[in-house]
């Protein structure tokens, strides 16, 4: 069994650990004897994203949406190409907002989106800012989990129409919100840094699965032992008053 990741603009969106989600999917893959390629992509490289199984773009900061979305609005077909195949899409926030309609900044310049999605993002004050530990309850499909990580991010994502999940605890798309992310059934984008995966086995295993469909079909996946991962999660819900 093979698994194909296309981790894009692992040079610029890489923020808060978030390569961390690529060590966690490859060693999960290792430990149950799954081939996991893992490739980069970045400025002005020549990629067949519609060759992967994963696409992943982690968070950056403005200057680096900046600096790359001239290129990603380049490969919007690729994309789409991509997703039309079967190709399973995380992303993490600076990456997330990027899929969306538009992303006004702090300083009012508005940076053109995918446009896959509805939703958009604008920059709040700072007293608005959403930063801090963050538990969410999250159904993978027919799965009810709870999630944990960490947020730090100045835009407030809105018309978000297919939440992720329900914030538990922290703010969410927006500042004091009563959701987080978004998810469609094959693209999942979060706020959730620190990184995510790490904390949050089962994403872990359920990215990897919906991944694994375009090339195996449906399988499962042998479970392996994540106690201190259940671990780490605990002390991060009890931290919450969760």
């Amino acid at each position: 069994m093979k698994l194909k990741i296309c981790w894009m603009y692992h040079d610029l969106m890489d923020l808060y650990g978030d390569k961390g989600n690529i060590q966690v999917l490859k060693t999960r893959c290792e430990k149950r004897g799954i081939e996991c390629v893992v490739d980069t992509c970045t400025l002005d490289e020549e990629k067949t994203l519609a060759d992967y199984d994963l696409l992943f773009i982690g968070g950056g900061a403005d200057r680096e949406q900046g600096l790359l979305v001239n290129d990603l609005l380049k490969r919007r077909d690729a994309i789409q190409e991509a997703m039309d195949q079967g190709s399973f899409i995380l992303l993490i926030c600076g990456g997330y907002q990027l899929f969306g309609q538009y992303y006004l900044d702090g300083d009012g310049q508005k940076i053109e989106g995918l446009k896959f999605f509805d939703y958009y993002t604008e920059a709040a004050s700072r007293s608005d800012r959403c930063i801090g530990n963050i538990a969410v309850e999250a159904a993978l499909d027919n799965e009810r989990i709870i999630a944990v990580g960490f947020e730090n991010h100045g835009g407030q994502t809105k018309g978000v129409n297919q939440p992720f999940g329900k914030v538990l605890k922290g703010h969410g798309n927006t500042y004091q919100s009563a959701f987080e992310g978004f998810y469609n059934g094959q693209v999942l984008g979060t706020y959730m840094h620190g990184p995510l995966l790490p904390k949050n086995p089962e994403i872990a295993d359920f990215i990897l699965r919906k991944a694994l469909a375009k090339r195996h079909g449906e399988c499962t996946l042998e479970p392996l032992n994540d106690m201190l991962e259940h671990k780490a999660k605990e002390v991060m819900l009890k931290r919450l008053g969760l």
